[in-house]
């Protein structure tokens, strides 16, 4: 399992310059992606995450704390594990979220579209964060 899985220092970790990882804390286009709206008690939230995360395939939950989820989720052919990551921010409403993959380079689009893919599983006021712009 990679190291810089987790939250380190309240926040999720950057992405690397490969191009297979989006991040709604990157600032740069290539990695960045809308956070979600914590419109709910994290509890709440965290319960929408699982089910919407629970209809993608081959998805595991790995660990979760009161403000935290990290998922597994692993491709059909060659069975290559991604991690994605959500960070409940009540301060500021917002879940961040990380997704990366564990090998290669280019990952061809998947961890955006699996991004998206969970937007689109969510309730609609859960989609898309107020400020929709990347935290700094």
């Amino acid at each position: 399992m990679p190291a810089n899985l987790g939250l380190t220092g309240g926040k999720l970790a950057q992405c690397p310059d490969s191009p297979n990882c989006v991040s709604s804390l990157a600032t740069d286009p290539r990695h960045a992606i809308a956070p979600f709206a914590l419109d709910r008690p994290p509890g709440a939230a965290k319960e929408e995450l699982r089910a919407a995360i629970a209809q993608l395939p081959r998805s595991k939950l790995i660990s979760e704390t009161d403000n935290y989820l990290h998922f597994e989720c692993r491709s059909l052919v060659f069975r290559f594990v991604d991690d994605v990551e959500f960070h409940l921010d009540a301060a500021t409403k917002t879940i961040h979220v990380r997704s990366a993959s564990r090998v290669g380079h280019s990952d061809l689009g998947v961890n955006r579209r699996r991004v998206e893919a969970i937007r689109a599983l969510l309730p609609a006021a859960m989609r898309q964060a107020p400020s929709a712009s990347p935290a700094r």
